[in-house]
């Protein structure tokens, strides 16, 4: 079988190169306004993070829970500070539509005004947008508006509007959160076009997240510190209708020695005693109901607190520039070759 292999003639290729000198640089200058138009028309955004450490549940607390549950009689499982959020995750929680949908209502403030308005007011009416966006912008002003979905008056994660929609991916899009696994801190890192708007939301997005993590773990536990309550409540009202009705009982049979009334009263003392010793152990337990809570309650340590941003982080305007002209050199030579393919490209058999 013969083999054959392609290759280009450089000498001829120089050339054709040389013969178009004033075309090239036609081409540079034009590619170099072009580059630097699209520079100065991409709008200017900021970024601020902040850096968290997540502090576990203390060991000595657990195991103190533990001895005082097993004082009274409780013994839960040994899994108490058992957790199904943990921080690897935590990024994930920035993609529910849920989580999100409650960021609508935070409060922000720019550098250009002083008047607060909310999140989702700024990301509708408040973003600059480059030029070659309008164009879409205006066919599609155009075509006959589809009937739109959904409640635009009300936040239903379940079923948003376009508009909506639209409004939850770009939160989603500006929100970077990630967990370093040596470490266990998390850095979360908002952008925004305002600086002073993108640390204000670094900062409410970071209670948002240290409250949507708190209410997890403590949600149970608050539950049974609820249904604790409950059951004191309850036993304090019977051992207090047993302690008046025992005391009624012997203030109004003082003088009585028949024993039907020593039966009735010892009858009435036992009952009040149990109602006491229920009483006692139902306090015992909310105690215990209320040290879980704290217990599960997470502390989060702020390493780095956010910062008004200084400096914008949109891509230098010299590499947009180097960018365009390399495109621009890449797309002239595959001209060149293909256009003078039979002049350039040798066939050696």
């Amino acid at each position: 079988m013969s083999s054959f292999k392609f290759d280009i003639d450089i000498k001829r290729f120089v050339g054709l190169l040389s013969e178009r000198k004033r075309q090239i640089a036609i081409l540079m200058a034009l590619t170099t306004v072009l580059a630097i138009i699209v520079a100065f028309s991409v709008p200017r955004i900021y970024k601020s993070r902040v850096v968290l450490a997540p502090e576990s549940s203390s060991n000595s607390m657990t195991s103190g829970l533990s001895s005082l549950a097993s004082m009274i009689g409780l013994y839960g499982d040994n899994n108490m500070t058992g957790d199904a959020i943990y921080p690897d995750i935590y990024p994930e929680i920035f993609n529910s539509t849920e989580f999100v949908t409650k960021l609508f209502d935070i409060k922000l403030k720019t550098t250009d005004s002083d008047k607060e308005v909310t999140l989702y007011d700024y990301l509708k009416k408040g973003q600059k947008k480059p030029w070659w966006t309008l164009p879409r912008k205006w066919i599609m002003s155009l075509l006959p508006k589809k009937k739109e979905e959904g409640n635009p008056t009300k936040i239903d994660p379940f079923h948003l509007t376009r508009e909506q929609y639209n409004i939850v991916s770009g939160i989603q899009k500006s929100i970077f959160c990630a967990v370093d696994k040596k470490t266990g801190l998390i850095t979360l890192e908002l952008t925004a076009q305002d600086p002073l708007a993108a640390a204000l939301l670094t900062d409410s997005i970071k209670n948002h997240l240290q409250e949507f993590i708190t209410e997890y773990r403590t949600k149970k536990a608050c539950n049974d510190l609820d249904y604790m309550h409950e059951l004191y409540t309850e036993a304090k009202n019977d051992y207090t209708r047993a302690r008046h009705a025992y005391a009624a009982f012997c203030d109004n049979n003082q003088d009585l020695r028949l024993m039907s009334y020593r039966s009735k009263e010892a009858d009435l003392e036992n009952d009040m005693q149990l109602k006491y010793n229920i009483y006692t152990q139902v306090v015992q337990q909310l105690q215990v109901a209320k040290a879980k809570v704290q217990e599960k309650t997470p502390a989060f340590t702020v390493v780095q607190n956010p910062v008004v941003p200084i400096r914008h982080s949109n891509t230098p305007k010299v590499f947009i520039l180097a960018t365009f002209l390399f495109l621009a050199c890449f797309a002239y030579i595959a001209w060149i070759i293909v256009r003078h393919r039979r002049e350039l490209i040798v066939v050696n058999w």
